[in-house]
Parts: C-alpha cells; structure tokens; sequence
C-alpha cells in the first residue's frame, strides 16, 4: 500500500556542500534540485499529498545571506516550475507565516498557490517559517476569539495549516538525524517513521521507494492489536 502522506525533513544540505568544500549556498541549490525529483516521483507513485519542511521558525538565526540565498532559491523554483507544477495537476499549499518574508518573495509565493488552487490530482505542502509549537498556539488562539471551550481532536485539526488533510503516514528525515525538529508534532502521532543517513541533496527517488518499502512491512496498529490495513 502505498503512503497517502508522505512529509519530509530535508536535511544535510550544508553538510552536502561541506563535503565539498563549497559555501553552503550550492547545497541549498542541488537541494532544490531534488525536491524537483521527487515530487515527480512521488505523484508518479501515486502519493496523495508531500509536505517538505522547507524554513523552519528557527533557520531565522542563520546567517543573513543564506537565508537571502533562501528566499533567491524559493522565487527562483516557483518561477520556474509553477507551469509544469499546474500543468501535472499539482496544488501549492503553505504550511507556516509568510508575513515575515519579503514582500516581494509573499506576492510571488501566495500567488502560486492561487493559480494552482483547483488542482486536485496532488498536494504539495512546503512548510516555509514553520514551527508546530507556533501552529499549535496560532490554533488554540484561534479558538479562543470563536469560544471555542471544549475542543476536540478534529476541531484542533480544523484550525491547523494542513486542515482538510490526512496526517502523514511516513515521516522521512534525511542526514541520519534522530529527532523531529518541531515538525508537525499534532500531525505525526501515528506516522511512521524512516531516516535515512543520506543527505538530502543525494536523496533520489529510489531512496524514496526504500523507505514506502520499509512502510509497507510494518503493521500499523494504531494503539489496538491488529493491523489497520
């Protein structure tokens, strides 16, 4: 079976560049280039929805010319793939804030998802100045100007960025890191989880067969005693 949701922790970029000895920019680019890869490989492998965490809240104390780089690199693969993108059916969502981005680069980004708004062959979250804690507080701030007193798990979840969405069923986190880096913490409850030590701009779409492989074997059992697919 595969994954509906798959969410990825792109990570290793700077480490890829390192090797190298390139400035850091360049695994910030060859990163970029993967995503390309497997968001086609995995609408082609009939993934539902890919959420990629992208900026995280706390990449604001990197230095100020990377993050520059950063927001280059996100007009520069919008400007360049949002034909192809709607063409294939595919629809933009942003997970996080915008509002502390350049101007220039929120038009660019909200204007994407605008145009690929009706698309509903698959979804592609990138999570972009996000942080889960943040959603969290942002949800429940939002539930106390509507008086929402005794909130559920679904009414929680109707006031998160990916409201409307099934939570991921894999987590994959590159760079052989062992934790979650405030990523979707309400959502990945029940995910399962897969690292791989390769970093994120080796990554290819057979590293992305082998971990819906390692998927596929285990049993979801949700907290009960049998499997539930």
């Amino acid at each position: 079976m595969i994954p509906g949701h798959v969410a990825i922790i792109m990570d290793g970029n700077g480490r890829w560049a390192k090797k190298k000895s390139l400035p850091r920019v360049f695994g910030h680019r060859q990163g970029v280039r993967t995503i390309k890869e497997i968001v086609k490989a995995a609408n082609g492998l009939g993934i539902k929805v890919l959420t990629l965490y992208a900026f995280s809240t706390e990449n604001w104390k990197r230095p100020r010319s990377e993050i520059k780089s950063l927001f280059f690199l996100i007009r520069q693969f919008i400007r360049k793939e949002l034909g192809e993108l709607n063409d294939l059916g595919i629809r933009l969502r942003i997970l996080g804030d915008l509002s502390k981005f350049p101007e220039n680069v929120e038009t660019e980004i909200r204007n994407a998802c605008m145009i690929t708004s009706q698309n509903t062959k698959f979804e592609l979250n990138i999570a972009l100045n996000y942080g889960a804690r943040q959603e969290l507080i942002r949800a429940f701030e939002i539930m106390s100007k509507q008086g929402i007193k005794k909130p559920t798990e679904e009414i929680v979840s109707s006031f998160l960025y990916t409201c409307g969405q099934s939570d991921p069923d894999l987590l994959i986190r590159t760079s052989g890191e062992l934790r979650v880096s405030n990523f979707l913490l309400w959502q990945i409850a029940y995910s399962e989880i897969y690292v791989t030590n390769k970093l994120w701009p080796d990554f290819t779409w057979n590293d992305l067969r082998a971990a819906i492989t390692a998927f596929q074997k285990r049993r979801r059992r949700f907290g009960g005693l049998y499997s539930k697919r």
